[in-house]
């Protein structure tokens, strides 16, 4: 008896704290920042690819391509922690036509070019040194922290404008935040892929223009919910 007092006594009090807690009045928005800068930095994938009937000549010929390759990016005086190997692979590939089994040889290389003015000679230099194939390449910016700080607080900044404006017409105020939801999506940098072509020069005589460097759009998406206060 006492045991189903207790528990009728326990679920009364619920219930009245439950009724006792009042909802806060809300209102939630969605805000979005965005920064757009000039790129100061470009990443470069490259390869050389050697084919063969004679596997271990294919990966001898590679090796001393890559070899030479190394070499160029030391001289341009890329430093070291912004060029390293991404893949090397030696694959056979049969002819079925002909019945004869070749291989494939090929090492990626990727490389960090910090000052973009050097990008027409350095791509100029890595074909004459043996690359023969260029794979995409991405434009970064050396702040992108910053860039990405400065759009978060675009997005709330703007959040707070909307929410503002809703509520100017129900004689309220925007209280503090209540909810903060970062909606932002990853940074995916701006690709293209680039030809093998050597630097060429116009009638004039002056060198042409072979990168449209552009700008980077960093966006920032958040949701927050405001206190309305009387």
């Amino acid at each position: 008896m006492k045991k189903t007092f207790l528990i009728l006594m326990t679920m009364v009090m619920t219930v009245a704290q439950a009724q006792e807690i009042k909802q806060v009045p809300l209102i939630s928005v969605s805000g979005e920042g965005k920064v757009k800068v000039a790129p100061d930095q470009v990443s470069i994938s490259i390869s050389v690819e050697t084919r063969g009937n004679n596997s271990a000549e294919v990966k001898k010929q590679n090796d001393e391509k890559i070899d030479a390759v190394i070499k160029y990016i030391k001289k341009a005086n890329i430093a070291k922690e912004d060029y390293q190997t991404q893949r090397v692979s030696l694959n056979p590939q049969y002819d079925y036509e002909k019945k004869k089994t070749s291989f494939y040889a090929t090492q990626t290389i990727q490389i960090l070019l910090k000052d973009l003015s050097k990008y027409d000679e350095l791509m100029e230099g890595l074909v004459s040194s043996g690359v023969n194939s260029i794979g995409n390449i991405e434009f970064k910016s050396s702040k992108m922290e910053q860039h990405k700080s400065e759009a978060r607080k675009l997005a709330m900044k703007d959040a707070k404008a909307k929410a503002d404006d809703f509520v100017a017409v129900t004689g309220q105020k925007t209280g503090m935040a209540y909810n903060i939801t970062d909606n932002s999506q990853p940074f995916y940098p701006q690709r293209m892929y680039a030809t093998m072509e050597m630097k060429s020069f116009d009638s004039a005589g002056g060198a042409r223009e072979t990168l449209a460097i552009g700008e980077i759009e960093i966006i920032a998406n958040v949701t927050v919910s405001y206190i309305l206060a009387n």
